[in-house]
């Protein structure tokens, strides 16, 4: 073994070169060393993992076939012991099945013998800065998620933020709560953020679709009923309303209700007493209502199909979950939470998603919302032939995608940190010197980020005129009273 640094005018990278034929590791060591890189040698496989284990390398180049470890027990075990390291296999003509099956287990790509020297070196750099791009935007992605998640739910823009703060001012009290939303924006799991972070998290969450229960039932299924009561009521039922009493009862799809129950669900909000089918004795329960509705309430009462009186006791605090389309900047952040949920679900190793994949989530119309979204990662972690998935593992296409292979890698990391400077703004109320702190630069760093990636100075008034201009400062408002 022998050691070298080459210092040129490159790039200072450190590059593990492994190789047994002597001349052709020298070679590699001076050719690279020419370009700027720092290169460390090895003869053989198992001197080449002693010295991972003692030192990080932004690279390894190994050959496949050597004495004492080969190329393809070594890469196992870098795998293992540096799993952000990529390997660049060399193999000769008559092992390329070797390498590709190498790549299928980690290996991020493969030479053939003679090497072509510009051919290593567009491999090396390819290599080096997709490895600079996952990890950016592995840390980014974590420090957004660890600021923007809250109890499985998953946004940035300004407007699911101002709803985690509802959520949490709801938490800790009983007060009844309407969710509305399309099918699909996660109505449910609001409600059960609101259920779990609050002080009752220990007592009952009892979801109810009344959707899904027949309108001769529904009523019976809600209240419970007495022995005798109708037809094959042969023992006592306890229904949704006890199975929930100190807890919380979710009454999701709430515009289902016929107009009868809807009678005795306000009596039940009114006096905080069930009274079972078949019994006289009410019952008194204490239970929070949430109730859900993809339908307008109001214009059902308009229209006769809703009591109006039902309708303001459930609108006590209402949530209005926006569409998936109109907050799509929440979209990275939604792909990377399922990618990774899928990913480990299914033991699947997938380093991101493409540029050009990304784009096409981005601009597809979502229908489904994040329902949809989420069946359509699952679905391509499912079929994802490559390492990341791309359009051709998406169930669509879209026309302003981008090629997977077209969008420069700089102007990707430049768009990830120009949304991560405008969320921290956000974040501490575009506070520079604060905001400056958190991401751990100086103010003046921060002023000319600025500048460099076209964030206006006054965001903060900026921001404002647009929401004005939208609409949307208002907000989610507790009893029509202030906007919180």
């Amino acid at each position: 073994m022998s050691e070298s640094e080459h210092k040129g005018e490159g790039k200072g990278k450190s590059i593990l070169i492994v190789e047994d034929e002597t001349v052709l590791r020298e070679s590699l060591a001076q050719l690279l060393g020419e370009e700027g890189y720092q290169t460390v040698e090895a003869a053989d496989g198992a001197t080449a993992h002693q010295m991972i284990l003692r030192q990080p390398f932004n690279l390894v180049l190994s050959d496949v076939r050597m004495p004492q470890m080969d190329g393809m027990t070594l890469l196992g075990l870098i795998r293992q012991a540096a799993p952000e390291t990529p390997v660049i296999l060399i193999t000769a003509f008559g092992t390329v099945a070797n390498a590709v099956a190498a790549m299928r287990a980690g290996a991020f790509d493969y030479l053939l013998k003679p090497v072509q020297f510009d051919d290593l070196l567009i491999k090396i750099d390819r290599a080096l800065r997709t490895t600079e791009v996952t990890r950016v935007n592995k840390v980014v992605t974590e420090q957004l998620a660890s600021a923007s998640a809250f109890y499985n739910l998953v946004g940035r823009s300004p407007r699911m933020l101002r709803l985690f703060e509802l959520v949490r001012k709801l938490a800790p009290v009983k007060s009844t709560v309407l969710i509305v939303g399309e099918s699909g924006t996660g109505k449910e799991l609001f409600a059960r953020a609101i259920h779990y972070n609050g002080p009752f998290r220990n007592k009952p969450f009892v979801p109810v679709n009344c959707g899904a229960i027949p309108d001769t039932l529904i009523e019976s299924e809600l209240f419970g009923y007495r022995r005798g009561a109708f037809t094959g009521a042969s023992r006592d039922k306890v229904g949704y309303f006890e199975a929930a009493n100190g807890g919380t009862l979710f009454l999701d799809e709430i515009a289902a209700l016929p107009m009868l129950v809807q009678t005795s669900l306000l009596r039940v909000l009114d006096e905080k007493k069930v009274t079972p089918v078949g019994d006289t004795q009410a019952r008194p329960i204490d239970v929070r209502i949430i109730a859900a509705s993809n339908r307008d309430l109001g214009k059902m009462v308009e229209s006769g199909e809703f009591r109006e009186d039902v309708h303001y006791r459930l609108n006590v605090v209402k949530l209005d979950l926006p569409p998936l389309r109109n907050r799509r900047e929440d979209i990275p952040l939604l792909v990377h939470h399922f990618l990774d949920k899928y990913s480990r679900e299914m033991n699947r190793e997938l380093r991101g998603i493409t540029n050009g994949a990304m784009a096409a989530l981005l601009n597809h119309e979502w229908r489904g919302n994040i329902r949809e979204l989420e069946n359509v990662i699952e679905r391509a972690v499912i079929f994802a032939e490559g390492r990341m998935i791309s359009c051709e593992d998406l169930p669509f296409t879209s026309p302003q995608s981008v090629d997977d292979a077209g969008e420069d890698l700089k102007e990707a990391l430049r768009q990830f940190e120009r949304q991560h400077i405008i969320y921290g703004l956000r974040r501490h109320h575009y506070d520079k010197v604060e905001t400056a702190k958190h991401l751990g630069i100086g103010i003046s760093s921060l002023y000319r980020k600025l500048d460099e990636l076209d964030i206006p100075k006054n965001l903060e008034e900026e921001q404002l005129s647009n929401d004005w201009s939208s609409g949307e400062t208002d907000g989610p408002r507790l009893d029509n009273g202030p906007t919180p």
